[in-house]
């Protein structure tokens, strides 16, 4: 729960916030969960200030747990909100659509920190309501946006996803002061930072299981959230650069079952790589997808990683949203 941040002449900066609406499908109707905050006395999505060096993914579990109780998985991103706080700061929140952790998410999880709870002074009600009932409960008409979204989803098929994470290694070594093999060229200290950064966003969408080119700086980006999680880490051929360029044709059908098989998986891979993924990507998009797939070299940065959000399975298997999580740049030290 961060205290705004001021600029040097003294005006508050815009606020970052992150929160969820949090689901679940009980007695044949979609229920969410509210808070009620006595010290404004309205009800609400659960929701709070990102911390220093924060990705916002994690803000959002993290408050959730705070305030709810609940452990959850993020899922489908919703609309921002965007307003003035009473102090004329500019203030942006950041929601998905969020289910409680199942038990296959326990590696997952213990990559996340320990949550402190919210005090009764800031929530003291948690309740589950229809959304019919959400709707005349929440206090800030604009917080009925989102769940505009949420309903449609599910009235559409489209709120219960699976996810693909797709992550450009960090930065690495150039080729050009690397002379023992493209297999073996390293990350550089940044690109090891980045790759600690991976880490919560991973965590956050409930990754459990990870495909990775074997090459040196893809196993060094994801071995961070293998050695916080303990999920299974599997090397595949067809996904570096040179096997790639032999054959595209393999990485086609390792993205096709990812998207097919819901598991909730990341898959690790270089620049060169990117457009065939992409391509397979964009096969499993409609007009209706929300966000946007890059088009462009070099069409993730290092680190970056673009979450797919996929309804169905099989030949069903749709991209209902995409989103990009870009590294954090921690706060340097005082």
């Amino acid at each position: 729960m961060g205290a705004d941040v001021l600029v040097p002449n003294g005006k508050p900066q815009t606020v970052h916030a992150a929160g969820a609406v949090v689901w679940r499908h009980a007695r044949n109707r979609l229920e969410v969960a509210l808070v009620h905050r006595p010290r404004y006395q309205d009800w609400s999505w659960p929701k709070g200030k990102l911390e220093s060096g924060e990705p916002v993914a994690a803000a959002a579990v993290r408050e959730v747990e705070e305030e709810t109780g609940t452990t959850i998985v993020l899922g489908v991103p919703l609309p921002l909100m965007r307003y003035r706080t009473p102090d004329g700061a500019g203030k942006v929140v950041r929601y998905w659509a969020a289910r409680e952790a199942g038990a296959h998410h326990d590696r997952p999880l213990a990559a996340r920190p320990d949550v402190t709870p919210a005090s009764l002074g800031e929530i003291d009600d948690v309740v589950w309501v229809s959304a019919a009932t959400a709707r005349e409960m929440l206090t800030r008409p604009s917080d009925r946006r989102p769940l505009d979204a949420l309903e449609d989803l599910w009235k559409r098929g489209r709120l219960e996803t699976h996810v693909l994470a797709v992550v450009r290694h960090g930065q690495a070594v150039p080729r050009n002061r690397w002379h023992e093999g493209e297999a073996s060229r390293p990350l550089t200290a940044v690109g090891r930072r980045q790759a600690e950064t991976t880490v919560p966003v991973l965590a956050a969408f409930g990754v459990r299981s990870v495909l990775t080119s074997p090459w040196e700086r893809c196993r060094a980006t994801v071995q961070p959230y293998q050695n916080g999680t303990g999920v299974r880490v599997d090397t595949v051929d067809a996904l570096t650069e040179a096997a790639h360029a032999e054959d595209p044709q393999k990485v086609v059908a390792v993205v096709e079952d990812l998207l097919a098989t819901p598991r909730d998986a990341a898959l690790a891979t270089h620049r060169p790589v990117l457009p065939t993924v992409l391509d397979t990507l964009a096969e499993a998009t409609r007009r209706w997808t929300h966000g946007v797939l890059p088009g462009s070299d070099p069409y993730l940065r290092t680190g970056e990683i673009l979450v797919a959000h996929v309804a169905g399975s099989g030949h069903k298997a749709r991209v209902v949203a995409v989103e990009h999580h870009r590294p954090v740049r921690r706060p340097a030290a005082v």
